[in-house]
């Protein structure tokens, strides 16, 4: 039987398994090959010779290494190119410029990176060739604030959303009505060249409408579901006035809205997912299982508030410690999505940290198991740590400190309380992201 020792180390070593295959070289080449002139992405095939230019641009956290393949693959038939990325998740590239840019919240460089895109973006015609590579992220690295607002209208808006507890879905609905480029206005700026966009999925069912808020497909929400988000989360007292008063005027038909139709400007728009959680969770998968362990997976759209879905995976790791069922011992569970946090408190985490410290508290004195929760972007929060790692003696280690974690928990602080007890999972910038993933043992 594992020991606790060998359960953390396997946990790790399940989480890896699952990073490894989401790596951006790996999914590029996986899904873009090119034999001569050749290119074939997905089920399309393109003749590199009918184009006059070939750019690559992009943002995302991935986008650096997705562009360091798609240089590969390209070689000398690249014009040129831009992507923006999250500060440290950067690479010298021969041919494409890096520039890195604040996330979660937008900042001045990444709004000098997305007028650079822009820019290049309408100096293309119809016999030239647009590579957008698009990952987690993208939506906070790539802001260009629709006319009569700012940067600090974007930023106030996006910190509110964010601390509210609203979804990855609602919060992007908001920023694309706020942007020139999100919800299928960057596809408009690239009209009438070819645009093939690259996307590396970080969120819960790989829909292209709200990956980095979806800025190469058609939008399906509007101004009036902008409105309802503000409401339903009472923020507005908390946005700014301007943004409130931009909304309103385009629920009233006074500012056009986002791109809706199919036609137009995506006739020569291709959207192509490289990666996704899947992609890590079936290497994880079979590590598990190469190391001996039953495995079940708690979900792949793993959403909702982090401490309540914490809970429940932790209550099933019980069932399966208890009464060895609904699977058998040594069993593995994992899952993979995005929770969120409603921020109450002051506290420092993320939502991978603040579903670990939940766990730890829901598994105190269960011998034999172990939880990981960690982005697979290799961060979590405003922190460097990319989750946790913690087990039925986290709990017993923190009292014997002084340390209250049901305290920690309710004051979102699960950073420092995990820090106490040296169960923070460090892994540095990854350069990818499928959303997190979670592991659970029980030996």
């Amino acid at each position: 039987m594992p020991s606790l020792f060998d359960l953390r180390a396997h946990a790790r070593e399940i989480f890896f398994a699952g990073l490894s295959a989401a790596e951006p070289l790996a999914a590029i080449n996986n899904s873009v090959q090119r034999q001569a002139q050749r290119l074939q992405v997905g089920e399309h095939f393109f003749d590199l010779d009918q184009f006059h230019r070939i750019y690559i641009t992009g943002c995302g956290k991935a986008a650096a290494r997705m562009a360091q393949a798609m240089e590969a693959l390209i070689g000398d038939r690249l014009a040129g190119g831009i992507v923006v990325v999250k500060y440290g998740h950067g690479l010298k590239l021969q041919t494409t410029e890096v520039i890195e840019a604040g996330h979660p919240v937008p900042d001045d460089a990444g709004l000098h990176g997305a007028r650079r895109i822009a820019e290049l973006l309408q100096q293309c015609n119809k016999d030239d060739l647009v590579f957008f590579l698009l990952s987690g992220g993208g939506s906070a690295l790539l802001p260009y604030p629709a006319e009569g607002l700012s940067l600090v209208d974007k930023q106030r808006t996006t910190e509110a959303l964010l601390k509210c507890g609203a979804n990855i879905f609602e919060i992007n609905a908001v920023r694309k009505h706020l942007s020139r480029m999100k919800g299928g206005q960057l596809a408009r700026l690239a009209a009438p060249a070819t645009l093939i966009s690259l996307v590396l999925s970080d969120v819960v069912g790989d829909s292209l409408e709200t990956i980095a808020s979806g800025p190469t497909v058609p939008d399906s929400s509007t101004y009036s579901d902008c409105l309802d988000i503000i409401q339903r989360y009472q923020l507005r007292e908390k946005v700014p006035s301007a943004v409130l008063d931009y909304l309103e005027s385009g629920a009233q038909g006074q500012i056009a809205e986002t791109p809706k139709d199919l036609s137009g400007i995506f006739e020569r728009v291709q959207n192509v997912i490289v990666g996704n959680i899947w992609t890590a969770l079936g290497s994880s998968l079979r590590r598990a299982e190469e190391l001996g362990y039953q495995t079940r997976v708690f979900s792949a759209a793993v959403q909702g508030e982090s401490r309540v879905v914490a809970r429940s995976f932790a209550a099933l790791l019980k069932e399966i410690a208890a009464n060895n069922s609904p699977i058998s011992r040594p069993a593995c569970v994992l899952g993979g999505g995005e929770t969120t946090v409603t921020v109450r408190g002051d506290g420092l985490g993320g939502r991978n940290q603040e579903f670990a410290l939940s766990a730890a508290i829901e598994l105190k004195g269960v011998n034999q198991v172990v939880v990981l929760s960690a982005g697979t972007d290799g961060t979590d929060g405003p922190t460097a740590a990319a989750g946790g790692i913690v087990d039925g003696t986290t709990v017993e280690r923190a009292i014997a400190q002084g340390l209250d974690p049901a305290a920690f928990l309710d004051r979102n602080d699960a950073y420092h309380l995990l820090q106490a007890t040296h169960d923070l999972l460090f892994t540095g910038p990854t350069l990818t992201n499928v959303m997190d993933l979670q592991v659970g043992l029980v030996a």
